[in-house]
């Protein structure tokens, strides 16, 4: 079982969600973990009979929503002391708490996902401001242009932090119409990759390649099978 962390108050949902669908098309059993605040995975993933806390199957992907921690959602499958049965799971959050509740200084990978809006950087970082040990975090940047200048202002808020930026960074355009797209996604209750940006295919792929031990052309020829399938 290998944990994903995905960290910051920025919407991070669809996102996640699609990432989960390229892993499930590539053979491998995804949970998805909401455990936001706001909670926008029990509004956009289609659910029989939602309650405060549950799991749900949607595209292949299983959803949990309203955990606090991992032995919560075991307690809900009914297992005891073995691990959650799957190969992903993906934990997105927006809180320290959550951090430690949900141990991801023991994930796989790390990522900070964030917009450069004042609210979403400066929120966003406050999750790390307690942060006990050094964490390894790799930036998930959703901005319009690519401006070195937004990067060393992220750079600057977070110096006192313990916090170690990986090297290499992953941007997701804005206004390049992929937002009309997820929402229409979300209103037919599919997960669609046919009309979305080269650019925004192109930033899942190389998450995807962050975390899963194989070639970029796998991934290519999983999100070929989803955009034909529907």
């Amino acid at each position: 079982m290998k944990k994903v962390g995905f960290i910051g108050v920025y919407d991070k949902t669809d996102m996640i969600l699609n990432l989960a669908k390229i892993l499930t098309t590539m053979g491998n059993k995804v949970l998805v973990v909401d455990s936001t605040v706001n909670q926008k995975a029990k509004y956009v993933v289609p659910a029989i009979n939602p309650t405060t806390s549950y799991v749900t199957n949607f595209e292949d992907i299983d959803v949990a929503v309203g955990f606090k921690e991992e032995v919560q959602i075991k307690e809900y499958l009914g297992l005891t002391k073995e691990e959650l049965p799957y190969d992903f799971i993906l934990i997105d959050v927006d809180s320290y708490t959550r951090i430690k509740e949900f141990e991801l200084d023991k994930s796989l990978k790390n990522f900070f996902v964030t917009s450069f809006d004042l609210f979403s950087l400066k929120k966003g970082l406050e999750i790390l401001v307690d942060l006990e040990q050094p964490m390894a975090l790799t930036k998930i940047l959703y901005c319009k242009e690519i401006l070195k200048e937004d990067d060393d202002y992220l750079n600057f808020l977070s110096s006192n932090y313990k916090v170690v930026w990986e090297a290499n960074r992953i941007y997701f355009p804005l206004e390049n119409g992929d937002y009309d797209v997820l929402v229409e996604n979300q209103r037919v209750s599919k997960i669609k990759f046919r009309r979305l940006s080269a650019q925004y295919k192109d930033s899942l792929v190389y998450i995807i390649l962050s975390i899963v031990n194989t070639s970029e052309t796998n991934v290519r020829r999983a999100i070929k099978i989803i955009e034909k399938n529907v």
